[in-house]
């Protein structure tokens, strides 16, 4: 044993001296080992600071390519930094995505019962999702990349998620989907003033009357007119159990889903988003609306059928403010009026 441990001392020493020539180590001891030890620390370390030295350089060159970008191709520029800022913001929610179901999980948490912000999330990611899978299905086959960058740039709308937007294509394609919406208004309103001959009861009719009167002539509604009628979204013929497939279409349109698809998918898609309508108002009230910024302000109130580009902050607030009087009494039989709301609310907004 002791033999071992002295030939084991010996390779080690004669290591640290190939290694460390210059370095005086004249002697054997006990204590070798520590010294090896140590001097392969001084190792990493020189290899780490290396590393350190190798991403400074990295970022200063990516630094001044960046400059080059912006002062030489300035749309480039723009291009590039959209890109690599939304790929983070992309990460982020794919993360932040995968934190709160985990929560879900381990809590047993519905999403009905998440906090306003985490719904958001959920909600959002979920349709950035059904956008972005024909696109990575697209790119699967061998060299598809060359591809799948021509479609980008030809069809930002309809294959980019929003994170990749530039600033200026987020006005513009914000301004072109609400324009698709707007185009279906007039339409709806029709089909609501059609079924009031089939309501049975006729204080609603009467009040129905009275409403879609009021919207059609210009006026913006109160939200006592509006919840007046709210009993005839629950059943026939405005519910969204009794409804008609065409007035499913023109509400999908409105929304801007698919409405070519079948009647039991057209009406299944309508009570998920009415329902996500309603879980996202809930958590909003009970949050309060102070508590959002600006930008959320506009990003809730154009989600609910506004469009806020022409509007300042404080209509918004107060547009937003009426909504959530109306939507925090319905119960999730009512849940068509959100539906018909993004309508009736928003049309003549805001125009008295």
């Amino acid at each position: 044993m002791a033999l071992c441990k002295r030939g084991v001392q010996c390779c080690v020493t004669t290591i640290i001296r190939c290694s460390y020539p210059f370095q005086g180590i004249a002697t054997v001891s006990t204590y070798t080992p520590i010294l090896a030890y140590s001097r392969l620390s001084v190792l990493s370390c020189r290899h780490y600071s290396l590393s350190q030295g190798r991403l400074g350089i990295f970022q200063r060159a990516s630094e001044k390519y960046e400059k080059f970008l912006e002062h030489r191709f300035p749309r480039l520029y723009i291009l590039y930094t959209t890109f690599v800022k939304g790929f983070r913001l992309m990460v982020h929610d794919v993360r932040e995505t995968k934190r709160i179901r985990m929560k879900m999980l381990t809590q047993d948490v519905s999403l009905k019962e998440l906090p306003y912000r985490e719904m958001e999330t959920i909600i959002l990611f979920r349709k950035d999702m059904i956008k972005a899978i024909p696109l990575v299905i697209i790119s699967i086959p061998p060299f598809a990349i060359i591809l799948v960058f021509t479609l980008m740039c030809l069809f930002p709308r309809q294959l980019l998620i929003r994170h990749l937007w530039t600033p200026q294509q987020q006005q513009d394609f914000q301004r072109l989907y609400h324009e698709q919406r707007c185009r279906h208004r007039e339409n709806i309103l029709k089909g609501v003033a059609w079924s009031i001959p089939h309501i049975k009861e006729w204080t609603l009719r009467s009040h129905l009357l009275t409403l879609i009167s009021k919207v059609q002539s210009g006026s913006h509604p109160s939200v006592k007119d509006i919840s007046a009628v709210r009993g005839v979204f629950s059943g026939q013929p405005l519910g969204l159990t009794g409804m008609d497939s065409v007035h499913m279409r023109l509400l999908c349109s409105h929304l801007l889903l698919n409405p070519w698809l079948p009647g039991f998918l057209l009406r299944r898609r309508l009570r998920a988003k009415a329902l996500d309508l309603l879980y996202l108002d809930q958590a909003l009230d009970t949050l309060g609306q102070g508590q959002l910024t600006d930008a959320e302000i506009r990003e809730a109130c154009y989600l609910r059928g506004l469009n806020p580009s022409s509007l300042t902050t404080s209509q918004c607030r107060e547009w937003l403010l009426q909504w959530l009087q109306l939507s925090t009494q319905l119960t999730e039989s009512e849940t068509s009026l959100l539906l018909h709301n993004m309508v009736l609310l928003s049309v003549n907004y805001p125009s008295s």
